[in-house]
């Protein structure tokens, strides 16, 4: 938004802006803030930063954990959610002292991505499309103690209401699709939510009620560059979060909160380009997809099952991550074909926008590592010539699913738990760290604190074991 320091110090006088908040991104994905004064908006602020403990937020351990939060001008936004004139931006972590930025810091690591990108001279820039599927509900409770554990989800939308509310308009289970009201009930929540993400300069595509009858709903971008995918992401996530609180409604992008029911993705929509051409596009291809882009599909899939502990990083990723839904559950890529781990869309044939979606990834992701993550993956695949075919994943553009078993059998499985895709990038990092872009210890962090996570799933009893094994 804003230029230089000047540009924003005189919009905050123009504005009347009273309070500065300030927003940052910790290690797994989640927002912090801290608010000043306007009045503590300085050139000295600019330059030194606000302090903070960066060990509260996994970025160092607690002997060293002074950090500092510099406000990212170009980022500002009116929080119209705050009742006084606030003015916020998306900051950058630094060192306390020297004020670097920390290397480990998630918006920097999705820069450093993109800064290899050019240097191995592929292309200047990397293109995202990330879509978002959440449901609302009406109600929202949980209770986890040594002798019970339970959770409640209500959607008014939802079919075991029909006895209850009495106008008849529910969805039935995985009928959802584009609904339209009135079983569409959440239809003017959600026009608040896309008004209120443009009021806050975030784009949006278009917005929809999703398959999953029991309130899920999308909300799509258009083609953005690394960094501002990144905290339009952040940003939709506060936004629909918001927006919902207002009305009394609870939202959330865990990937499956209901059992047989679809669950939420984030997609990723990807290409590069050199200049302004999309070096992906190749009109004498059979999927328009030139050799580049199919290298890079390689690089995905070869590394998808590491990739995945990053783009899937909770223990409830993969309960949506399973046979019998649009899930992908095999690393194949394929046009159309929504069973894939790569679609390359039907739809599109425009030579700027040609490109492909990796399906697996969820919004328990921190998008910045995420997207990270996925260039690393496809620069490897570019650079090292991995060549889809040859390494048995595809184009497969029938239904894999009626194939024998022994056919399936032949196609590279995508991890079925977190623990597996953490030992997966245990064995396969070496394609995340060069060019430093990310840190060993940074993967290390990761793979630790994600792991204390699975074993702490793992370890307690399920109700549905419970009702399944308790008279044995």
């Amino acid at each position: 938004m804003f230029a230089n320091f000047l540009d924003a110090e005189e919009f905050i006088k123009l504005k009347q802006i009273r309070m500065l908040d300030l927003k940052f991104c910790d290690l797994w994905g989640k927002w912090h803030h801290v608010t000043i004064s306007a009045k503590e908006f300085t050139a000295e602020l600019m330059e030194n930063g606000i302090g903070f403990d960066g060990s509260s937020v996994g970025f160092l351990n607690v002997h060293s954990g002074d950090m500092a939060l510099i406000p990212d001008l170009s980022t500002a936004f009116i929080d119209i959610f705050w009742d006084i004139p606030t003015l916020s931006f998306i900051c950058n972590t630094v060192e306390a002292d020297s004020k670097v930025l920390f290397r480990d810091e998630p918006r920097e690591i999705s820069r450093k991505a993109e800064m290899y990108l050019q240097e191995t001279q592929i292309a200047d820039q990397s293109i995202w499309g990330p879509e978002f599927e959440f449901y609302i509900f009406n109600e929202v409770s949980f209770q986890n103690n040594m002798n019970e554990s339970r959770y409640l989800l209500n959607s008014e939308e939802g079919l075991w209401n029909s006895k209850y509310i009495g106008n008849g308009y529910v969805n039935a289970y995985h009928v959802g699709y584009h609904a339209i009201p009135p079983k569409d009930r959440y239809f003017s929540v959600r026009a608040k939510m896309a008004d209120n993400l443009e009021k806050m300069g975030v784009p949006f595509k278009y917005h929809h009620h999703e398959v999953g009858g029991p309130g899920q709903q999308e909300i799509e971008t258009p083609l953005l560059g690394i960094l501002k995918a990144g905290d339009a992401s952040m940003l939709i996530k506060y936004i629909t979060k918001m927006t919902a609180f207002q009305d009394n409604l609870s939202i959330t992008f865990l990937p499956k909160p209901l059992f047989g029911e679809a669950g939420n993705g984030m997609h990723f929509h990807q290409q590069i380009r050199k200049g302004n051409t999309n070096i992906f596009y190749d009109s004498e291809s059979e999927n328009l997809l030139s050799e580049t882009a199919l290298y890079y599909i390689g690089g995905l899939l070869y590394h998808a099952p590491a990739l995945l502990a990053f783009t899937n990083p909770s223990t409830n990723s993969y309960r949506r991550l399973v046979p019998g839904y649009e899930a992908p559950v095999n690393a194949f890529f394929s046009r159309g074909n929504r069973s894939a781990a790569i679609r390359i869309p039907k739809y599109v044939t425009n030579p700027d926008e040609v490109r492909f979606e990796f399906r697996p990834p969820d919004a328990t992701c921190n998008p910045y590592l995420a997207m990270a993550a996925m260039l690393m993956a496809g620069i490897d695949g570019i650079v090292n010539k991995i060549s889809p075919k040859e390494n048995g994943f595809g184009p497969f553009d029938e239904d894999i699913f009626s194939w024998t078993q022994e056919e399936r059998n032949k196609i590279k499985k995508l991890p079925s738990s977190l623990e597996e895709a953490l030992i997966s990038l245990d064995n396969d990092r070496e394609f995340l760290v060069r060019n430093n872009v990310f840190s060993q210890n940074l993967i290390d962090l990761w793979i630790s604190k994600k792991m204390s996570e699975f074993k702490e799933v793992q370890i307690r009893p399920h109700p549905y074991e419970i009702e399944t094994y308790y008279d044995f």
